[in-house]
């Protein structure tokens, strides 16, 4: 391997504008900037920053949600965001068992009057914020833990944060490679079971046990909670898990994981919206992930941007290309010349850069033409640079030497296989590149470029006759001995 692979595929993201957009829709967002605006001089808070209980009903009433437990329950989750965001400054109280006051925060203006960054920033603290408390733990009964001193036993908990955070965003990441899987191709919502089975069931195991199915259970169920809490804050659409499916409080059917039930989707759905995929990515990021987004080369040199679509889908490389090329301020010629300086070099990731600024001159346009002149005579580039004229049709494009003939060749397949295209597509190149010149084995043996042998060692491996594997299989032995090795 010659480039460095990036751990993820490259995603897609919607512009900042369109995400801040989706941000300041996501339903406890609007809710919580709308207490944040309502909230004023006689609103009291606890120590904790809390709303205090008499005033949630007005709260409450003022999100438009019902006067009982449930509606203070969301107007005191959405008051928490609002803080938690630095929507609201709170002011502690100066004595026990008194109330604090709230004003303003700063960042609630720079939801007007900011940029669509500054809105996505303050929306990725809420993410933060809404993580913590979907990883938080299930208090079924707080007051076993509360020992006769009043002091609280945590240690009954049974519960790792770390851990508890490392499994969400370990689905998270999941969710997120699902949505990007066959070039974009797997953005529909995902079955709750198969995504709790990815972090459980081990990759080598045929038929789970029932041990691991119930756990796989669990999880479900632990998950079905979690994305309830995660989808108002505009990361997922979830359709949770049908309550006629459960056999007792907080368990699923063990079959729920094997898929014999008909509806699958009664078990839960779930996929990341476009805001979803920004802020999982975020978050990975944050972690040291690598997790590449088309456009991060926008404005980079040509090396990193060859270097950087080494291996990404031929869609997204084209797309990252045009944002090179729609960035770049010195004209065509210019940037066509950046290219073709940054293909250069006998690095194992040498065939591979130059595939792709083949790729990326075709989309430069024909007035690239002169910088592709300017490097006919060059050993390395000579080649390319005519198979890029002669496809535009152009005139007075001189023919290559023999040489220049076979070092194309090599360089061209020890390009793809770097690549790991599709098998099919690699052996017709082999044999179609084999047939253009008679004695081609005879010859390219003898071929100055770094892939030679290995070269010749695939094609005796890939190509379909028999007689022109065993000549490549004989090239590529002379190809080692004249290289010494």
């Amino acid at each position: 391997m010659s480039a460095e692979r990036p751990s993820l595929p490259p995603v897609r993201l919607n512009s900042e504008a369109e995400l801040a957009r989706d941000a300041l829709a996501a339903p406890l967002f609007v809710r919580a900037v709308r207490l944040a605006r309502w909230a004023g001089s006689d609103t009291r808070v606890g120590a904790g920053g809390e709303l205090v209980e008499a005033q949630l009903p007005a709260a409450a009433e003022h999100l438009g949600l019902p006067a009982d437990d449930d509606g203070a329950a969301y107007a005191s989750e959405a008051w928490r965001l609002a803080v938690d965001t630095g929507l609201l400054d709170v002011t502690d109280p100066e004595e026990e068992d008194a109330v604090g006051t709230v004003s303003a925060g700063e960042n609630l203006g720079l939801l007007t009057g900011g940029s669509p960054q500054d809105v996505l920033s303050i929306w990725l603290d809420g993410l933060d914020a809404v993580h913590a408390d979907a990883t938080a733990p299930v208090l079924d009964d707080f007051t076993d833990l509360v020992g006769e001193d009043g002091s609280i036993d945590f240690d009954a908990l049974d519960w790792d944060p770390e851990a508890e955070a490392e499994f969400l965003d370990g689905v998270l990441g999941n969710l997120y490679l699902l949505t990007l899987a066959d070039n974009g191709a797997g953005e529909g919502p995902v079955p709750l079971p198969a995504l709790a089975a990815s972090m459980i069931v081990p990759d080598d195991m045929g038929e789970p046990t029932d041990d691991i199915l119930e756990q796989v259970s669990e999880a479900m169920m632990r998950l079905d909670d979690q994305f309830r809490l995660l989808e108002p804050i505009g990361i997922v659409e979830y359709r949770p898990v049908d309550e006629a499916l459960m056999v007792e409080e907080g368990e699923a059917p063990v079959d729920a994981v094997g898929g014999d039930e008909d509806d699958v989707t009664r078990y839960g759905m779930v996929k990341l919206t476009p805001l979803g995929l920004y802020g999982v990515r975020a978050r990975m990021l944050e972690a040291g992930v690598d997790a590449p987004a088309v456009g991060d080369l926008a404005g980079k040199g040509a090396d990193a941007l060859l270097d950087g679509i080494a291996h990404y889908p031929e869609s997204a490389a084209r797309a990252e290309v045009k944002l090179w090329l729609a960035g770049y301020a010195d004209g065509a010629v210019s940037a066509a010349a950046e290219l073709l300086a940054a293909a250069r070099g006998t690095d194992e990731g040498g065939p591979l850069r130059r595939l792709h600024c083949q790729q990326a001159l075709a989309l430069a346009g024909p007035e690239s033409e002169p910088a592709v002149r300017a490097v006919l005579d060059d050993r390395e580039l000579g080649g390319l640079a005519r198979v890029w004229l002669a496809e535009r049709g152009a005139a007075d494009v001189p023919a290559p030497p023999e040489d220049m003939i076979f070092w194309l060749a090599i360089d061209t397949i020890a390009a793809h296989l770097d690549a790991d295209g599709e098998l099919d597509e690699l052996q017709g190149l082999i044999e179609g590149l084999s047939a253009q010149h008679s004695g081609f084995f005879d010859e390219v043996w003898r071929v100055d470029h770094p892939a030679t042998a290995e070269v010749l060692e695939a094609m005796g491996r890939l190509h379909s006759d028999k007689k022109a594997a065993k000549d490549a299989r004989k090239a590529a032995f002379k190809a080692r001995s004249r290289a010494g090795g």
